[in-house]
């Protein structure tokens, strides 16, 4: 028996176009960063996903119906040890979440920049009330 993929091909499509669109706007947030702090992004891979899964929400305090733009998973620099044996840290933004709540082009991209940049902060080792603190929360 065989199965016949679920959506037209035009869907397809579209979807390739609005996650290639998104990746764009990832890439652009990523170069507008200043120097050294772009720099500490080769330390970091930066995934893009559509949603948070349900144990990434529940880890971070959140209820399963909640969702995010961004995660920092790893060892931020402040926390490296000298025989710290280095696993890849990671951002990962969440592309419908970001697409569902910011419709309009300058605002998405905005805020992919915002996530970007708050999730570095949490890679150099600034916690989530610091960044309150400097009203970048």
């Amino acid at each position: 028996m065989s199965k016949r993929p679920r959506g037209s091909p035009r869907g397809f499509a579209r979807a390739r176009a609005r996650a290639a669109t998104f990746e764009a706007l990832v890439d652009r947030a990523v170069a507008t960063i200043p120097t050294p702090y772009r720099d500490a992004l080769r330390e970091v891979a930066i995934l893009i996903e559509d949603e948070p899964t349900r144990e990434q929400l529940i880890d971070n305090g959140l209820d399963p119906w909640d969702s995010m733009y961004g995660l920092y998973e790893g060892v931020p620099r402040t926390e490296y040890g000298a025989d710290w044996v280095a696993a890849p840290d990671r951002i990962t933004l969440f592309r419908l979440p970001l697409e569902d709540d910011f419709p309009e082009p300058a605002e998405l991209e905005a805020e992919v920049r915002r996530t970007v940049l708050h999730e570095l902060a949490h890679h150099l080792g600034i916690d989530d009330d610091r960044l309150d603190e400097l009203g970048a929360g």
